[in-house]
């Protein structure tokens, strides 16, 4: 065996165990960037009068009452973090909190370098999760095929 048939073989090799590891990277990269957002969620549930005040004055959340902005952004920091953690209609979920990731910095003028670094890394996660989708450790994954058979659809290309 020549040396580029070496390489070529322990490269192969090298990709395939890569490819073993892509399941459980997509869930520690949906578990990752969930945590962060439910995390957010708990802290506006904890002291709501608190998050009021934020949504009244400091954030500047465009065409929403304060109120309303304060119970619609609790409510998907809440609710789109399980659903991306569990990987149940898992590019829907990245999606919107890749939308209320893009809010969140518009809407808050006041935030730091850091803080829009942080944000723009978590768009970047979402924005993968987003095109890939939860992977094969997801509910989308062991509960799509079933339904779609079920419901006469055709499998993907």
């Amino acid at each position: 065996m020549n040396t580029i048939t070496c390489v070529l073989e322990l490269t192969q090799r090298l990709y395939r165990g890569l490819d073993r590891l892509a399941p459980a990277a997509d869930l520690a990269l949906r578990l990752y960037v969930a945590n962060i957002f439910w995390k957010a969620g708990l802290v506006k549930i904890q002291s709501w009068s608190s998050t009021l005040y934020l949504f009244e004055y400091e954030y500047a959340v465009p065409l929403l009452p304060p109120t309303a902005a304060a119970y619609l952004g609790t409510g998907i920091e809440l609710v789109f973090p399980v659903l991306l953690a569990l990987g149940l209609t898992g590019r829907l979920a990245a999606a919107v909190l890749f939308a209320f990731n893009i809010m969140a910095v518009v809407s808050y003028p006041a935030l730091n370098a850091a803080g829009v670094a942080d944000h723009q890394l978590w768009g970047l996660l979402l924005a993968v999760l987003v095109v890939r989708g939860p992977g094969a450790l997801s509910l989308d994954r062991l509960l799509w095929p079933p339904l779609r058979r079920r419901l006469g659809l055709p499998a993907p290309c």
